[in-house]
């Protein structure tokens, strides 16, 4: 049964989600989101600022009341990097009652939760978990491995990748590609595409190599950045991401490596105090949000964030996912994941990017993404810096949905309709 919890604070009452749902509850309901990523370890610092943009963008839509009578609470769980850490976790949240979980850091940790997810929604009718996947982007999770109850809001590998080459494919200065990435399903996926792409768009430029190491276990990237060097690169292309990546860039930076970066993740933690001045103009990221956009949108959110924690916010996915889910609940009346699931189909709302619509057929969010290189904050178009190194980013291409947007393979399986 709905069992209700009086706030010590008097705040009404607290709704906890029991197996069985209340819809139209008269009193404010507050609906805990688990947050099952690293917080601990190498890749803590990316984790610790994932969870807290999470967290400020709930309390952003509980000031709002974006979810109407509905809050949200985001409840930290460190995963340590493990996909059976996260299985744990899991099982642990289901004892808590959660019923809503956010997850990103590792593909590898989002095909083991996506895969018990469903499985426990199917062993378990009634106490049915909803996935949302900010940052997980192996696009097996959106095509063979697709998964009703799985939803991904940051665009995939393989959409990262077209809208990437596209860009590049117009700079005429690149001939030699050097490809690093991590020895797991992203990292496979960011070379193979990295390689079909630019077959298709440039077959002139040659890949000189091509390097996959263990995932936040290197702590020197010397050797591999000597690799690049004597390879003749003068363009990286990686998927790295946290600790990889700010390391593989300072150790380029030390060995006075000429080359342009293409990268995914360069506006993450820690990458931009590792490159600094050294980086300007010669490292670019694509993603779905530069702060540093035309019309700095977001710009409240931005400086919020900062003066809250003296931190950067870059989660824009965050926003997304709290704003689809405040939406499914006023559009069902209801925080019943199996209501707000099918609400979640073909839901669009307007985001710090733009209309975010999440497509029906697989779960993927469809979004605009962005091209953008560091480089020497002006005032003007490039306002907000990084990691306070007065460095920050410049919008080089917004490129609309269609860009980036590929095709399914994605059988989905609904529940009956008697669910």
């Amino acid at each position: 049964m709905t069992k209700l919890r009086p706030l010590v604070t008097g705040v009404a009452a607290v709704v906890l989600m029991g197996s069985a749902l209340v819809s139209g509850v008269a009193a404010a309901d507050t609906v805990k989101i688990a947050f099952i990523d690293p917080l601990s370890g190498l890749m803590a610092p990316v984790g610790q600022n994932q969870l807290k943009s999470w967290q400020y963008v709930a309390e952003l839509a509980n000031q709002k009341n974006w979810g109407g009578a509905h809050k949200f609470e985001v409840v930290g769980f460190d995963n340590k990097l493990s996909p059976q850490e996260s299985l744990t976790i899991l099982k642990q949240a289901v004892d808590q009652n959660i019923r809503y979980i956010v997850q990103g850091n590792g593909s590898s940790v989002g095909l083991a939760l996506e895969d018990a997810v469903a499985k426990h929604n199917e062993r378990n009718p009634g106490k049915e978990i909803v996935y949302l996947n900010y940052a997980a982007v192996d696009p097996d999770m959106t095509n063979s491995k697709c998964n009703y109850w799985h939803f991904r809001l940051d665009a995939n590998s393989d959409m990262k990748m077209e809208a990437l080459t596209t860009f590049l494919a117009k700079d005429p200065k690149v001939k030699k590609v050097y490809l690093i990435n991590q020895n797991y399903s992203f990292g496979h996926q960011v070379a193979r595409a990295a390689k079909d792409y630019l077959k298709r768009k440039r077959p002139d430029i040659q890949i000189v190599g091509e390097d996959l190491h263990p995932l936040a276990q290197v702590k020197d990237f010397a050797p591999y950045a000597a690799k690049i060097k004597a390879a003749g690169a003068d363009t990286v292309i990686t998927g790295n991401w946290g600790s990889d990546l700010a390391l593989l860039i300072k150790a380029g930076k030390d060995a006075g490596l000429p080359v342009d970066y293409y990268t995914y993740y360069a506006g993450t933690t820690g990458v931009p105090t590792a490159m600094g001045a050294a980086g300007a103009e010669h490292v670019k990221y694509v993603g779905y949000y530069n702060p540093n956009n035309a019309g700095f949108k977001g710009a409240d959110v931005i400086e919020g964030y900062k003066k809250k924690y003296n931190d950067d916010f870059y989660v824009m996915a965050s926003y997304t996912g709290i704003a689809m889910l405040a939406k499914a609940f006023k559009d069902t009346g209801s925080t019943d994941p199996v209501k707000v699931a099918k609400a979640l189909e073909n839901i669009k709302v307007e985001s710090l990017n733009g209309t975010v619509e999440m497509r029906a057929s697989d779960h993927q969010a469809q979004q605009p993404l962005v091209v953008a290189t560091w480089t020497k904050v002006n005032g003007k178009d490039v306002k907000y810096d990084q990691e306070n190194t007065g460095y920050g980013w410049k919008t080089d291409a917004a490129l609309d949905q269609f860009v980036a947007a590929q095709p399914t393979s994605c059988q989905m399986k609904r529940p009956g309709s008697s669910q």
